[in-house]
């Protein structure tokens, strides 16, 4: 049987917090739905850190959206269905690719500083599986860093938004399938009570679960993992999209280099200075990112190398660092001139295709809980995610689903009654094993044998190993984060590896090596996890979507 929560509690013992809507997390998708939220409502927003600490501020490449004469909503959703490889929706591609501009625009009446030509006009690059070139980016390759600025300004302007940071969020708290907000955690306080009439899921991603990432170390799953235990579908829990350049240097933290510079003509070359994308695909360097990070791999394999290298010779040093400024800086600290040599980058993981399932305003499976951005599942990315049409996403619709609250919310009287709810967590028995040595252990295997190629025998393995660690940690009851983290990161591992071992076919992101066909005929199924469920559901692909090229 799968454990609701992670600690024991008694709601009436612990010190309570009550607001109309509240938001667990304050990325671009968090925030952009309490600003709506917070036009009608009382809203309390959770950050798990400070405020601008997310996987949006450290976005570089930018905003997919149509905004010139030339490019059609037609050509974007396209698009995006092609990269999706038969597993996404059109409804939500329609939704996010029509209702982008107006968020755009939004945004720069905020006071967002987007990049612009000489003339005046919004400045437009083009990313990989974009059939035109329609990525708006801000201060070069800072745009996440601008929306986070731009939308914590916004929502600390906001007379009925308040903001925790530094707040942990354990779980939500559910009766009879209905989300009555969620158990937190904070350093003075110690643990304590939201009581929320909704409650709004935008907790990020999952990429410290991998040794290799573009991902902060506090995106450890902790909303997939949370909204599984309190019985929310989550679906296609296999696809984890991998980016193909991040520098390497043995020893150091890895940094993203943004597909935008691929965008502006760099090319990837083997240690003899050998081009070879040429070699693996027609779109070459902007090639879908699955199709790069596996080429990458193949290549690095046939050259007996630990990476490859991104050139960017024909940019001068002004003219990168114009561009890029925050790569240029990286590649400053490595001693790395990109005008004059090439930066050594491979694969790392970076974006959680899968996700807790929502409909078109955002609403889960659970009742009184949503979810949007990275951890949510609209149907927009199918199997893989079309360059820059995360952040466009998370601004559709976390506008939406706080739209969705102020209606709902008027049709919900207000409750006088304050629930109290008990959790007892039996204490474990078992030998401690030491939790530093786990984490660092359960990152290395999920990049050695869930990461960018599968092997079923190695999947079976990564579970087994999974699985014994977790009879040791997840028994336990912790009274710290850096448990409940590792906890989290156990069960949203394990879901991810028995997925991939389910899914015998390649299809996006999921590449298989024994398995490395597109079967549609057995396998265009999304994979669905339900509480207390030991094995995925094969669920039908229920829109008309494009399949794989």
């Amino acid at each position: 049987m799968q454990r609701m929560y992670l600690c024991p509690f008694k709601t009436h013992r612990l010190p309570q917090v009550t607001t109309d809507v509240l938001v667990i997390g304050s990325g671009v998708g968090g925030l952009r739905a309490a600003i709506e939220a917070g036009d009608g409502a009382e809203v309390l927003v959770v950050s798990k850190h400070q405020l601008s600490e997310s996987n949006t501020f450290y976005a570089q490449g930018g905003i997919a959206s149509v905004m010139q004469p030339a490019d059609t909503f037609e050509s974007h959703i396209a698009d995006t269905l092609k990269v999706a490889c038969g597993l996404g929706d059109r409804p939500a591609a329609e939704i996010v690719v029509r209702e982008g501009p107006a968020r755009i625009n939004e945004l720069i009446q905020w006071g967002a500083n987007f990049d612009r030509e000489l003339n005046g006009q919004l400045s437009f690059g083009r990313e990989g599986g974009h059939s035109f070139a329609r990525i708006v980016h801000a201060l070069g390759d800072s745009t996440g860093r601008e929306l986070a600025n731009c939308l914590s300004a916004v929502a600390r302007s906001r007379e009925q938004i308040s903001i925790l940071e530094h707040t942990f969020i354990i779980d939500l708290l559910t009766v009879d399938n209905q989300c009555l907000g969620a158990l937190a955690w904070e350093a003075t306080r110690g643990i304590f009570v939201i009581f929320a009439r909704k409650t709004i899921l935008a907790s990020g991603g999952i990429g410290a679960l991998y040794r290799e990432t573009t991902n902060p170390l506090i995106a450890t799953a902790d909303g997939h993992a949370m909204a599984w235990r309190a019985g929310a579908v989550l679906r296609n829990m296999e696809m984890v999209q991998f980016h193909p350049t991040t520098i390497y240097i043995a020893g150091a933290t890895r940094s993203l280099v943004s597909e935008a510079v691929r965008g502006e003509g760099a090319t990837l070359i083997d240690k003899t200075g050998q081009r070879f994308m040429t070699m693996y695909h027609p779109m070459a360097e902007l090639a879908p990112r699955d199709v790069v990070s596996r080429s990458i791999l193949d290549h690095m394999a046939k050259t007996q190398t630990t990476h490859v290298f991104l050139d960017c010779r024909h940019m001068s040093r002004e003219a990168f660092a114009a561009r890029f400024p925050g790569i240029f800086e990286v590649c400053e600290k490595f001693g790395i001139d990109p005008s004059k040599q090439p930066i050594p980058v491979h694969p790392s993981a970076h974006y959680m295709v899968g996700g807790v399932v929502c409909d078109l305003d955002g609403l889960t499976t659970v009742e009184n809980l949503y979810a949007v951005g990275e951890v949510s599942y609209t149907g927009l990315h199918g199997a893989n995610r079309l360059a820059s049409n995360s952040l466009i996403e998370a601004l559709v619709f976390g506008e939406r689903a706080g739209q969705h609250v102020l209606r709902s919310l008027t049709r919900q009287p207000r409750s006088t009654v304050v629930p109290r709810l008990t959790a007892e967590i039996p204490q474990s028995q078992r030998t401690e094993l030491d939790m530093l040595d786990v984490l660092s252990s359960l990152r290395s295997l999920m990049w050695r044998n869930v990461g960018v190629e599968r092997f079923g025998p190695r999947l079976d393995e990564s579970t087994e190993i999974i699985d014994f660690w977790s009879r040791y940690i997840l028994d336990k009851s912790f009274d710290k984060p850096a448990g409940w983290e590792l906890q989290n990161m156990l069960q949203v591992a394990r879901l991810i590896a028995v997925s991939a071992n389910m899914r015998q076919e390649t299809r996006g992101v999921h590449y298989r090596t024994d398995f490395p066909q597109l079967d549609d005929r057995n396998w265009r199924y999304h994979l669905d996890w339900r509480a207390n469920s030991p094995m995925a559901i094969k669920s039908p692909v229920t829109d008309i979507a494009a399949s794989a090229a």
